[in-house]
């Protein structure tokens, strides 16, 4: 489009009082030959916003607003249509430097310009709108989260299809006895879990198409556009799909390796599950596998298997609740005694009345104790041996039947070691491949993706085999755009928390279907409309891109040319970083784009200058956070913020040597899973890329400590000026660039 600029300047937020508003008019109209430049004491008032919609009106179509931040006031400064670049001189300049110094007046100056040039590489976005997209949810597993993502789609007007591999709807719910009340905890303190209502309320429904005895065989294609086909009872059907939500539920730990709690060695130890299946089949009365006399002295022996680096180190979350609830069952008959032996009881928000109407019943015991082992004490019952516990060091106590409170096991656990130990054993050769081939059974897989990276979701890094969530940010969101987990699936959860995840999860794979229709990407950048743009042309082949791609978006042909599955894309831009070619690019974010950015920098030969290449999802919120609480950034830093450092392309490091400025630092993401990059693993690619600028700095004979990366976390505001001023420091002691000024 024929490009009409307009910059508007703000003085509201102490940015008057900051710097001179006239001179930065002046650099606008003057050096960057800016034909309208207004200022405004407050430009996000009812009065600025109309002042920029009357110049829209008269056909202004790319706008600077040098103000606040550009994350806030996003509703006040959104004019569609348009092309918007919001310069951040509020927090950047007036809240994070000392006033009207000509080193303020600097950066200001060189951040509007950066902004001006931004707009001017820039082209309007055009959303890449894909046709004959599907609006159909697929829901894979019909236990309680499975029927409950699809009830809660189903009933908003979405077309749903329910897989579940069993012969019936239900999952573990179906082996319960009763279940804890999700209201108000009053007599009756256990109800009916009212799963056979929930299952005909699925099959009836005129939304919802259920395959039973069922399993997806395959999953190709991208959101919107997925081709699942389905295998059911020796049939194989492929159906169009929309989203994903996986929601396969979980399996108990196996606890025959619980061998020193005597489970397999005595038949009256059993599992929780196993227990509640005694209930039901009895209707309450519980009655002991050897004898089928009724168990009077239960004891709970609680993490059974948890907790312990030798089975599973994490906490199941629902164990402690379900054995106060499986206490009620033994209470249910007054002569009977529950004994519940905790390492810890955790019960979480309205769940601690639970805890506390077990306190108050005298027929159950709580004591908190290290069980150490099961023996026999004769005629069916069993000793307990504890020690730590509130009656001594070590004591032992007698139950005719002991429950083991066993913890809950990801179904996509064993998928996700198979593939880690096919990727181990590939990495070794192609021998020890063949070898782990040969001995190791394949697993079930559950989705069967056609994607370069596998055929399942991966899961974190120390998440014990847990499905793929963004947990500190998207609790539904996977690295496999399109496609959400729900329930213990993703995570240890209860029947209330699981069915709530349920609908968050479906209420998200609906928020992907509107969002593809339009063009958007999916989180973090949401509202985004650009696409990646490739001039295929000069593509070598290298398969960079598709190899790091984080969300699997890029695919080859047969020459190993690279195109993309645009649907999967979440315009990090990772792409665009790794590309040695350069050929990559959005209409709003390039490599051009950025470059033109840092070249129009000014470099006095007098003062010093850094350049920052911050994420904008971490790195610039904690920069903003800093500039709100008014600390002080040397004011030869610029800051220019990145979709994510992924994206970061090596040349714009020797753009800034060569163009004398003196030191570059990128501030992304902490590395790892403890800490979540937004685009996954972001940072890291962005370390590796620097770990290879040393052959630039080598090449342009310039000293290694002039470049350097940050890893910082959003709440760590207050270290990260400290952080920037001491690379300064260093850069200050080095000295000037050498190419400063020629």
């Amino acid at each position: 489009m024929e490009k009409k600029f307009g910059v508007y300047l703000c003085k509201g937020c102490g940015i008057e009082e900051a710097i001179d508003i006239e001179r930065l008019s002046t650099i606008a109209t003057k050096d960057m030959k800016m034909s309208l430049c207004r200022i405004h004491s407050a430009l996000c008032a009812p009065e600025g916003i109309q002042l920029i919609k009357d110049d829209i009106k008269e056909g202004v179509n790319t706008i600077v607003i040098g103000a606040c931040s550009p994350r806030v006031k996003f509703e006040e400064f959104d004019f569609p249509g348009t092309i918007t670049e919001r310069v951040n001189i509020r927090e950047f300049v007036a809240w994070s430097q000392h006033p009207k110094t000509d080193d303020t007046q600097s950066l200001a100056s060189d951040y509007l310009i950066m902004g001006i040039v931004r707009v001017q590489k820039g082209e309007p976005p055009e959303p890449n709108i894909l046709e004959d997209l599907s609006n159909t949810l697929l829901v894979v597993g019909g236990g309680i989260t499975g029927m409950t993502s699809a009830l809660e789609a189903a009933n908003a007007g979405y077309k749903i299809v329910l897989v579940e591999k069993e012969p019936q709807l239900g999952g573990f719910v179906n082996k319960l006895y009763k279940k804890i009340p999700t209201g108000e905890f009053k007599e009756p303190l256990i109800v009916d879990t009212d799963i056979d209502k929930m299952i005909k309320e699925v099959e009836i429904h005129p939304n919802i198409q259920v395959y039973k005895s069922a399993k997806v065989s395959k999953t190709d294609g991208q959101p919107g556009l997925y081709d699942v086909t389905i295998s059911s009872n020796g049939n194989s059907e492929t159906i169009k799909i929309g989203a994903i939500v996986l929601a396969t539920g979980w399996k108990p730990y196996d606890a025959n390796k619980l061998d020193h709690l005597g489970y397999g060695r005595f038949k009256n130890v059993v599992t929780n599950i196993e227990f509640e299946e005694i209930a039901r089949k009895n209707n309450g009365k519980i009655l002991r596998p050897t004898d089928r006399k009724e168990a009077k002295k239960v004891a709970f022996i609680l993490c059974a298997g948890q907790r312990d680096p030798n089975h599973l180190p994490y906490c199941s979350a629902m164990c402690c609740t379900n054995s106060l609830k499986q206490a009620k069952y033994v209470r249910q008959n007054p002569d009977s005694v529950a004994m519940i032996l905790y390492k810890d009881i955790r019960t979480p928000g309205r769940l601690e009345y639970y805890y506390s109407e077990a306190q108050n019943d005298p027929g159950v015991m709580l004591t908190k104790a290290e069980v150490t082992g099961v023996t026999n004490a004769g005629n069916g019952n069993l000793y307990v041996e504890m020690e730590n516990s509130f009656f001594g060091e070590k004591v032992k106590v007698e139950a005719d039947l002991v429950v083991l409170a066993i913890g809950m096991v990801p179904s996509t656990r064993e998928p996700q070691e198979y593939l880690d130990g096919l990727t181990a054993a590939s990495a070794k050769g192609d021998e020890a491949k063949k070898a782990y081939l040969d001995s190791t059974p394949a697993p079930e897989f559950i989705l069967n993706l056609s994607y370069r990276q596998g055929p399942e979701i991966p899961s974190l890094e120390g998440a014990y085999g847990f499905a793929d969530s963004n947990f500190i940010c998207f609790q539904y969101e996977t690295r496999r755009t399109g496609i959400y987990s729900a329930g213990a699936v993703k995570q240890p959860m209860n029947i209330a928390e699981s069915q709530e995840d349920a609908a968050g999860a479906a209420f998200k794979a609906i928020q992907c279907i509107d969002h593809i229709s339009k063009g958007i990407a999916m989180h973090p950048r949401a509202w985004d409309t650009t696409f990646p743009d490739v001039y295929l042309l000069r593509c070598t082949a290298c398969k960079r891109c598709t190899e790091e791609c984080p969300f699997g978006a890029i695919d080859e042909d047969e020459k190993g040319i690279p195109y993309y599955k645009i649907n999967r894309c979440r315009r990090c831009g990772t792409c665009m970083g790794s590309c040695p070619e350069r050929i990559v690019s959005f209409k709003d974010y390039s490599v051009d784009i950025i470059g033109s950015m840092i070249k129009s920098i000014d470099v006095p030969e007098e003062e010093f200058r850094i350049v920052s290449f911050v994420c904008e999802n971490d790195a610039y919120p904690a920069l903003d956070t800093a500039g709100i609480n008014r600390k002080t950034i040397d004011s030869s830093v610029r800051f220019i913020s990145l979709r994510c450092l992924g994206g970061m392309n090596l040349v714009w490091v020797a753009d800034a040597l060569s163009k004398g400025i003196d030191g570059v630092l990128l501030i992304g993401c902490k590395f790892g899973e403890n800490y979540q990059c937004h685009f996954v693993k972001g940072s890291e690619l962005a370390d590796y890329r620097f770990g290879k600028v040393g052959e630039t700095l080598d090449r342009l004979r310039l000293e290694a400590e002039r470049v350097k990366m940050l890893q910082v976390s959003i709440n760590e505001y207050d270290k990260l000026p400290e952080m920037i001023n001491e690379f300064v420091e260093k850069v200050k002691e080095i000295g000037h660039n050498p190419f400063k000024g020629l």
